[in-house]
């Protein structure tokens, strides 16, 4: 099997974050998904300007390519992420996600 570059060159998927989630602006996702194979996905997925509610019932491990990014906990602080930043969103985490400077990461989910 050959190797995937993890690089935006399949088909995108554009979407916008529920309305009932938006805190602020109206962000707009970019996704290329590079692989979905039994519960694992990855890719890379791009947002321009805006805030929204979050709530991961997955695994989420991402690096931020590029722009800068506000995640924020519920009752928690305000954690900025930029480029080269490498975190994980485990289960069960609920907050906010503010983009700031469109920002792109490249992510790997786990179901």
């Amino acid at each position: 099997m050959p190797l995937i570059p993890v690089t935006p060159a399949v088909e995108p998927e554009t979407e916008r974050p529920d309305p009932a989630k938006v805190v602020s602006g109206d962000p707009v996702f970019t996704t290329w998904n590079l692989e979905e194979r039994d519960g694992l996905y990855c890719g890379i997925w791009q947002s321009t300007p805006g805030a929204w509610r979050i709530a991961y019932d997955e695994w989420e491990y991402c690096r931020i390519l590029e722009g800068r990014s506000v995640i924020t906990e519920e009752g928690g602080e305000a954690v900025p992420v930029g480029p080269g930043d490498s975190f994980v969103i485990p289960p069960g985490f609920r907050g906010t996600w503010e983009v700031l400077e469109t920002t792109r990461k490249d992510y790997v989910i786990r179901l």
